[in-house]
This record gives structure tokens, C-alpha cells and sequence, in this order.
């Protein structure tokens, strides 16, 4: 029973109640334990392969399911005693509820690792050592620590002289961050790297030294990575390895100095300030993040639609001479940034692989007009995109925009939290959470008369993934009684939708429950997609409030690639995309 107080000398009781089995949890315990009382292992095993999609699951599997469900709701003298191994209703509510033992998709690394690192989209932070905004926050190791533990395989540092010109800082150059020395960061790089994932971590170095300190830098990252080091023996080759072929390894990616001398000649038009207020509260909890279809038609409206003309190649090829020889062995990815014409940019060279930079508003601009040129360059190359200039609060923007193009390297600020970021960190569960997801065939193909694919093509529906969504707990032991609502309980409902293509883009809700920490919503809804393999499934917890915005209650993103079929336990996350150790949703999943 829990009190509210309610017009100073009055308290409301509310009677808590448990979670229950949904009908559906109960007619497919009464079906597969055939009327019984009890589920058997053998009735176990046939739930796994028919309902829940396993078809390769054994009687050792049931087995090793029941053991740890009697494990963790029986003590452990009375769990021995329990022979032969058999499920109640509650026991198998428990199981079908618990994250641990039914996950809503694959914990595994499955993706072919052997092709060159251009077949994957790579995690990648943006000015990964920022603690906050871009203009004043402290520069420090810490949010790359916390970068690689979750993952990241693309770690940014932007690297300048100290105030002496003796050694070498990480900044955001040009504005009032504090520095951090360069050597704490490739420590802390070296101790987490491989924390979360064996594949290799890409470090870019955003270069404002002089020659000596490049020549100082050279042998930091040769001193503290040793034979972790990975370089070329030529400084151009015609494919990139592959991530297998560089498990546990470190690699540098750098532009020509020059262009790091002139990197701030860009100029932002006068209607992005604006722009960059409306993307601000777009990231804001209640509004979404920016439409893809909106961003291609006001590109398409804008006539600026080449990237700024930047020095020749030749000044480019000069300074990189001027460049110590042992800085510029240890540069394993050639980087630069558009010259010319997007069309030239875009050129692919048969004899030589590199990676080029666009910004989110270059990005947006040639895909309106050059599409397929994207799609072509990012088969050999490597493409990163990086936010504006005028994210002064470390807000990102649409990462759909770049992996619908074949980009492998779309850069967030991984210290900038909003649904934007919620999809990059629901896109990298895919593949065991391992940073690499191989790309979708079809962005590596193109036909006999050199088309590839359009994302702007209304194609028909492939699949449709029917969700269920049947109830919520947790919330009542991980927050206060009063955190939602002073005077009763929280009124919870559940928005559920596809983030992708524009044409799978959408999202709906279910009802309200009113006054309830376990509210049951049993409602279902159906997403047809026309490209599942890019599709996100999204999942947003909200408690409603009628006189002000309503409270957030938890969220989750999972890749429809991944998603495993049946009735399934999905954790839900905080605004920083941190686990909440008991806040969870039970639904089913099924594709048509």
C-alpha cells in the first residue's frame, strides 16, 4: 500500500500491485505445458523452437534456463531439493520477464569480420574528450574512457602546442575548454581500448603542430602503443584491411597539417544560427530529432549545394613533406576534406583508398544532389561526418542521414544526450555490441549500368514487424515514490516506432495507465519496412502530466536486424543511455 499526501491533511492509499502474467504469457504456458501445472524441460525446449524462433534450441539449453531461473527465485537449499527441473506460471512470467535469460536480440559478435573496414559503419565519437559544451567545458581522458567502454571504436583528439611550445595538449582549439596533456589520453587509450570489443580503435588526430612536435608526437604514439601499433608498409595501398585482420590494434588517421591551419576558413550563412536554436530544442525531451525528408527538401532549395573550394592538392602534398618521416609512417588512414566540386570529391581512385570529411550540412547537401556518387565512394572508402560548427551545446544531429548514404563514420558527441544520440547507441547493440556493423549488400552493390541504391526511391515493403507491447515494471525500485508524481501514483504510456528510411520512419502510443508502477498496456502495432536492414526500432517510456511536460520514463533503440522474435524482455535506458538496473518492458515480436 503506498500514502500520498493530498491537500495538506488528506493522504490517498494506493494498493501496489505485482506484476502478472499477460493472457498471452498464459495461454502459452497452458499450451506448451499441455493444461498442466508445470512446464517440463522437454516443454521448455519446444517453447525456444517454436515460439520464441530458437530452432536449435536443445534440452541442455531448457536445462541451463530452468537451473538459473530456480537459481535466482529459490533459495539455494530449496533449489537443490527441486527434482526433476520444471517451470510454474510464475516461474516461467519470471524467465519470459528477465533480460539476463530471454534478451530481446543477439548478444553475439555474427557479422562477417573479414572484409575491408569500407564494408562497416565504425562508432565514432566527435571531440571525444570533451566533458561538455564545445566552447568551455574541461578537455579530459575521462569521456574517452567512457567512450571505449561502451564501445566507440573512432576516438577525435584535437591536438595543439602547450602555452610553452614544448609538448602537446588536447583542446578545442580557439575557444576557452582546458587542455589536457596528449600523452594522458593515449595512456588512457591504451588501458580501455579493448574493454568492450577486440576490434581495432581508430585514433583521429585533428593536427595543429609544428614540425618538432609532430616529430614528439610520433614517438609518444610509438612509445606508449608499441607493437599494439598498426601502420602500412606503403603510404597508399588499394584496400583497407579488414577489423579481423586488426583485432586488439591501434590505428592513426590524420589530414594533411595544412588543411588543419586553414580548418576554421568555413563559414557558417546567417540562417544557421537559427537553424542550430530549432536542432537544440529538437534534441529536447518531448520533440524529435530532425526529419530526413524535411533536410533533403531544404537542401534541394538551397542553390549552395557544392562544398567550398579549398587549396590545391599540390600545397597539400608540399606540407605533408614538410611533415617528419616518422610522423607520417604511423598514418594508416589518409584523410582530407572536399576540393573543388562535391563530384570531384567524390571521385574513386582504382590504385589508392582514403577517407574524406564532410560536415552534417555538406552531407545533407550532397545527398540531394549527389546520391549516388556517396554510395559509390563509400564502397572503397571511407566517409566520416562530423556535426556544425554551431553545436555549441554538443548536440548531434540525424545519423540516418549518413547511413542511408554508405557513411561509415558518422561522429556524435557522445557527451550530448538526446534521441539523436539514443538511436547511435541502439544502432552499435548490433553485432554484440562490438563497434563494427558490416553494411546492408545493397549499399555495397551496384547493377551492370553502375545504379546503386536510392534512398529517396519509394521501394515496396520487404517485412513487417508486428510489436506487442504488454507491460512495464521496475520503475517503483528505482525511483522515489513522489519522483513522477507527488500526490499518486505515475500514469505510464509507451510510444513505439521505427526510425529509418523516410518511408519506415514513424511512431504511435498506447494508452494511459492511469495511477499504477506496473501498468499492463496490452496493445499491438504494425511497422511495415521497405529497408529493415537500416531500420531502428525505437521504444519511449513517458509518464503523463496534465499541467506540465510530461516526465520521462525510460527509452530504448533496437536495431530490427537483431530483434529476436517471440515474447521478449527489453531494458530500458535513462536519458544518458545508462542502463536502469530494474526498469523493463515485456512485449512480442514477430515479422510478417
Amino acid at each position: 500500500m503506498g500514502s500520498y499526501r493530498c491537500c495538506i491533511c488528506f493522504t490517498r492509499k494506493f494498493r501496489w500491485s505485482e506484476a502478472k502474467p499477460a493472457e498471452d504469457v498464459r495461454e502459452a504456458f497452458a499450451t506448451y505445458a499441455e493444461g498442466g501445472a508445470h512446464m517440463t524441460v522437454d516443454q521448455l525446449r519446444r517453447f525456444l523452437a517454436e515460439a520464441q524462433g530458437e530452432a536449435g534450441a536443445t534440452v541442455a539449453d531448457a536445462e541451463r534456463v530452468m537451473e538459473r531461473v530456480r537459481q535466482l527465485r529459490r533459495p539455494s537449499h530449496l533449489a537443490k531439493l527441486s527434482k526433476p527441473p520444471f517451470l510454474t506460471l510464475d516461474d516461467f512470467h519470471y524467465y519470459l520477464f528477465s533480460e539476463e535469460l530471454n534478451p530481446s536480440f543477439q548478444p553475439q559478435v555474427h557479422h562477417d569480420m573479414t572484409a575491408p573496414l569500407s564494408h562497416y559503419y565504425i562508432y565514432t565519437g566527435h571531440n571525444s574528450y570533451l566533458t561538455g559544451n564545445q566552447l568551455s567545458s574541461d578537455c579530459s581522458d575521462v569521456p574517452i574512457i567512457r567512450a571505449l567502454q561502451r564501445g566507440v571504436r573512432v576516438i577525435e583528439l584535437d591536438i595543439w602546442p602547450n602555452s610553452t611550445r614544448d609538448n602537446v595538449n588536447v583542446l578545442h582549439g580557439r575557444t576557452l575548454t582546458s587542455p589536457v596533456e596528449l600523452i594522458r589520453c593515449l595512456k588512457s587509450i591504451k588501458e580501455h581500448a579493448f574493454s568492450a570489443s577486440p576490434y581495432p580503435v581508430i585514433i583521429t588526430l585533428e593536427d595543429h603542430l609544428t614540425p618538432d612536435l609532430q616529430a614528439k608526437v610520433a614517438k609518444m604514439v610509438m612509445e606508449t602503443f608499441g607493437d599494439m601499433l598498426y601502420y602500412p608498409d606503403s603510404e597508399s595501398h588499394k584496400e583497407f584491411p579488414s577489423p579481423e585482420s586488426l583485432k586488439k590494434r591501434i590505428i592513426i588517421s590524420t589530414k594533411p597539417p595544412k588543411e588543419y591551419l586553414e580548418a576554421k576558413s568555413f563559414k557558417e550563412k546567417d540562417g544557421d544560427t537559427q537553424k542550430e536554436k530549432d536542432s537544440n530544442e529538437e534534441e529536447a525531451w518531448g520533440k524529435e530529432f530532425s526529419d530526413i525528408q524535411t533536410e533533403f527538401e531544404l537542401a534541394d532549395k538551397d542553390e549552395q549545394v557544392q562544398a567550398e573550394e579549398l587549396a590545391d592538392d599540390d600545397d597539400d602534398q608540399k606540407e605533408r613533406q614538410n611533415a617528419p618521416p616518422e610522423y607520417k609512417r604511423l598514418i594508416t588512414i589518409r584523410a582530407g576534406k572536399p576540393k573543388g566540386h562535391m563530384s570531384e570529391a567524390l571521385k574513386v581512385d582504382p590504385e589508392k583508398v582514403r577517407r574524406l570529411s564532410l560536415s552534417e550540412q555538406e552531407l545533407v547537401k550532397a545527398a540531394a544532389t549527389h546520391g549516388a556518387d556517396l554510395i559509390r565512394f563509400t564502397q572503397k572508402n571511407l566517409l566520416r561526418i562530423y556535426p556544425k560548427g554551431t553545436r555549441f551545446n554538443s548536440s548531434n544531429y540525424n545519423p540516418f542521414i549518413g547511413w542511408i548514404h554508405g557513411a561509415q563514420m558518422v561522429a556524435f558527441n557522445m557527451q550530448g544526450y538526446g534521441r539523436s544520440l539514443w538511436l547511435m547507441h541502439g544502432f552499435y547493440k548490433a553485432n554484440g555490441g562490438c563497434g563494427y556493423i558490416k553494411k546492408p549488400d545493397f549499399l555495397m552493390k551496384a547493377d551492370p549500368n553502375n545504379e546503386v541504391f536510392d534512398p529517396k526511391a519509394v521501394l515496396p515493403v520487404k517485412k513487417t514487424l508486428k510489436v506487442k507491447v504488454y507491460m512495464g515494471d521496475g520503475w517503483r525500485m528505482d525511483f522515489s515514490q513522489t519522483h513522477f508524481d507527488a500526490y499518486s501514483p505515475p500514469d505510464f504510456y509507451t510510444r513505439v516506432g521505427i526510425a529509418g528510411v523516410p518511408a519506415d520512419t514513424v511512431m504511435k502510443k498506447t494508452k494511459t495507465i492511469e495511477d499504477n508502477w506496473t501498468p499492463v498496456w496490452d496493445e499491438e502495432f504494425t511497422f511495415p519496412l521497405t529497408v529493415p536492414e537500416l531500420a531502428l526500432l525505437r521504444i519511449e517510456v513517458h509518464e503523463y502530466d496534465m499541467s506540465e511536460k510530461d516526465d520521462f520514463g525510460g527509452q530504448a533503440c533496437v536495431p530490427v536486424s537483431e530483434v529476436r522474435p517471440g515474447i521478449r524482455a527489453v531494458p530500458l535506458f535513462d536519458r544518458k543511455g545508462n542502463k536502469f538496473n530494474s526498469v523493463k518492458l515485456l512485449m512480442r515480436f514477430e515479422f510478417v
